[in-house]
């Protein structure tokens, strides 16, 4: 009988090594856009036309943190732009914004009252290109304050569009200095500038006689696209200038498309 004790149980061996696998991380979900419009007129008599605003902007939808940081965005960029004065309004809402800029005219007019040149502030923004590692928002923006002419262009907004943060150059370009040189051979074909003359000698102004990417640079589907607004490289009458650079030949030069 004494012999008959129990012996402990020996730890069962592990055949299945099957590696069972974490759950995969949900990616996170795509930004979705809205437009929103916003305008404001000036209360004062006007005749035929009014001052007046409109923002028509797209909207990230979702309230997510990249949804908030691209709206966030946004509306900075385009209270640099809709004021009247030294410096922007520091408005916190597009309503704020407005309101500063009619009152810039209507305290203006209350001074002057023999002036009768309404001012006017437009902004139309859109979504121009959308891609897994790439936002592109397109603003194009007319403002006039009186003078001869009012001023238009169109600014490029460019996104990651995971983090919703802006991205700068560095985070666009591998190689901004070869990427430069090869759009300087596309714009002087397209432009007629022989490669044996300085960038100005057919009568643009580039600054130092040098040329400079824009700051305004779109992606779309056919390539990038450089875009010299009225008046900054170029006279007034000129228009403005662009240059389409396409991806089979700057691809090597990008970290986004």
């Amino acid at each position: 009988m004494t012999g008959c004790k129990k012996e402990p149980k020996a730890t069962p061996e592990v055949t299945d090594t099957t590696t069972i696998e974490a759950p995969d991380t949900p990616a996170p979900a795509a930004l979705a856009f809205a437009n929103k419009q916003y305008s404001k007129k000036s209360t004062l008599p006007c005749k035929n036309l009014c001052t007046m605003v409109t923002i028509d902007v797209p909207m990230a939808e979702g309230g997510s943190a990249a949804a908030d940081s691209i709206n966030h965005s946004l509306f900075t960029v385009v209270r640099g732009i809709v004021y009247f004065g030294e410096k922007p309004t520091n408005g916190k809402s597009y309503e704020e914004v407005m309101a500063a800029f009619i009152k810039s005219y209507d305290d203006l007019m209350k001074k002057y009252n023999d002036e009768d040149m309404p001012w006017e502030a437009k902004i139309k923004g859109m979504v121009a290109y959308k891609s897994d590692s790439l936002l592109n928002i397109k603003l194009n923006y007319y403002m006039f304050t009186g003078g001869a002419h009012g001023f238009e262009g169109d600014r490029s907004l460019l996104f990651n569009p995971a983090t919703g943060k802006m991205l700068k150059r560095s985070d666009i370009f591998k190689d901004e200095r070869a990427f430069t040189a090869l759009a300087e051979k596309k714009f002087r074909a397209q432009y007629k500038i022989p490669a044996g003359k300085s960038i100005n000698s057919t009568g643009l102004f580039f600054d130092k006689d040098k040329f400079a990417l824009p700051n305004a640079i779109f992606f779309s589907e056919n390539g990038v696209q450089l875009v010299y607004n009225t008046s900054e490289v170029a006279a007034t009458a000129e228009g403005r200038k662009e240059v389409l650079l396409p991806y089979s030949e700057v691809g090597q030069f990008l970290k986004v498309k």
